[in-house]
């Protein structure tokens, strides 16, 4: 990922301060602390692989016109808010550029494959010897 994307999205973000709950006592009913980052997924013109992992990591904070609503509201300040919302939007960012891994598909050989039947088939049987017994088997 590069700092032109990341200086891209901070110029993109739009930052409203809201009265929040949480830390502050009193001050927290008179000052506007919580911050709400909005950026525009669209806008930030992302990979469409890129674009589909952050799209399913926002999960409920994306908006259906494509805005990626990031809060923060655990600390007193305005200013630490800000620093904290912009932090979560960077590492939203990173992550959605970290390919995943692919799943190799493990590879059983036939002589393990037989002796796992096998096993499942005793484990069944051990099963089956539970339960009710009927009046046929006396």
């Amino acid at each position: 990922m590069d700092d032109e994307l990341l200086a891209r999205a901070h110029a993109l973000a739009e930052e409203s301060f809201l009265a929040g709950s949480g830390p502050g006592g009193q001050n927290a009913n008179k000052v506007a602390t919580e911050v709400q980052l909005r950026v525009n997924l669209y806008k930030l013109r992302l990979p469409p692989p890129v674009f589909a992992r952050l799209r399913d990591m926002a999960g409920s904070k994306l908006t259906a016109s494509g805005d990626l609503l990031i809060t923060a509201k655990q600390h007193r300040t305005q200013e630490a808010n800000r620093t904290a919302a912009r932090n979560k939007l960077e590492e939203l960012l990173k992550k959605a550029h970290e390919r995943p891994k692919i799943r190799a598909k493990s590879r059983i050989n036939r002589v393990g494959k037989a002796q796992r039947l096998k096993e499942k088939k005793a484990r069944g049987e051990v099963k089956a010897k539970r339960g009710k017994i009927s009046r046929s088997d006396w």
